[in-house]
């Protein structure tokens, strides 16, 4: 089963995000979505999870239509999808252990010393052992992403959607996160899908990507094939210079 999104269509107020969006995630990849800053990448996120709904088109999680779901059917999907913030929204109030718990209060079903151990094992494998007691005033940038992971693991999704990882955070912690994005992966089997400017990540992270572009999807495929592209558009994004687009325009008067 996979997430599928088919002919999705968003607007608010006069300003057209989504102007028939499709894509389907494959079960057990990681796929990325790339696209300039309010292109919509986190619009479409929010439809997967139902905090959005569509003005027209679909969003299918394992088949369920995600728009038409009661609310009560919409918490049990909920329940099936992580969802890594991009701040990672973490609560300062909590300390990390119940910042990492909080969904399993909220399933509920768990004895305290279940969500403890439930806890450790998701700090483990976010290498942030020793850190239950602390509070996110305490952690650095990189900690409170990893924090956040770890919440995002705690109810043992099959999806993880990333909202820009690695935004913010210098070279080496961004090298950091992707390796854990892999582990989520390899060691869990986790299906995800990660919208990101950072064509780095992009690229060490990436079954495969694609590119959202004025509502649309521009472009689809492997990490090779957004190297070898020649969609003017995409090579303008991919190699961060915006003059690509002139000089590629100039070239085709010339030669007609």
């Amino acid at each position: 089963m996979t997430i599928q999104l088919d002919d999705l269509h968003k607007s608010f107020g006069q300003k057209h995000v989504l102007r028939g969006f499709s894509l389907e995630v494959r079960d057990g990849e990681t796929l990325t979505v790339l696209g300039p800053s309010g292109s919509g990448k986190s619009v479409m996120l929010k439809h997967i999870v139902g905090l959005l709904t569509p003005d027209r088109g679909q969003v299918l999680v394992d088949g369920q239509n995600v728009g038409e779901l009661e609310m009560n059917d919409l918490y049990d999907l909920r329940r099936k999808v992580g969802y890594v913030f991009q701040l990672a929204a973490l609560f300062d109030s909590l300390s990390v252990a119940d910042n990492v718990g909080l969904g399993l209060h909220r399933v509920g079903g768990f004895r305290e010393d279940q969500i403890r151990e439930r806890v450790r094992e998701c700090l483990h494998l976010v290498d942030l052992e020793g850190f239950e007691d602390r509070f996110p005033a305490e952690l650095s940038g990189g900690q409170k992403k990893r924090a956040g992971l770890a919440r995002a693991i705690a109810t043992k999704p099959k999806y993880l959607l990333y909202d820009e990882p690695t935004t913010g955070l210098d070279p080496l912690t961004k090298a950091v996160i992707d390796q854990l994005i892999l582990k989520m992966r390899q060691e869990l089997g986790v299906t995800g899908l990660v919208i990101t400017h950072d064509m780095e990540s992009a690229y060490r992270v990436s079954d495969r990507i694609a590119m959202l572009y004025e509502g649309r999807r521009r472009f689809l495929g492997t990490p090779d094939e957004i190297r070898g592209t020649e969609d003017p558009v995409v090579r303008a994004f991919i190699e961060g210079d915006p003059q690509y687009l002139e000089r590629r325009e100039t070239t085709v008067e010339e030669a007609s």
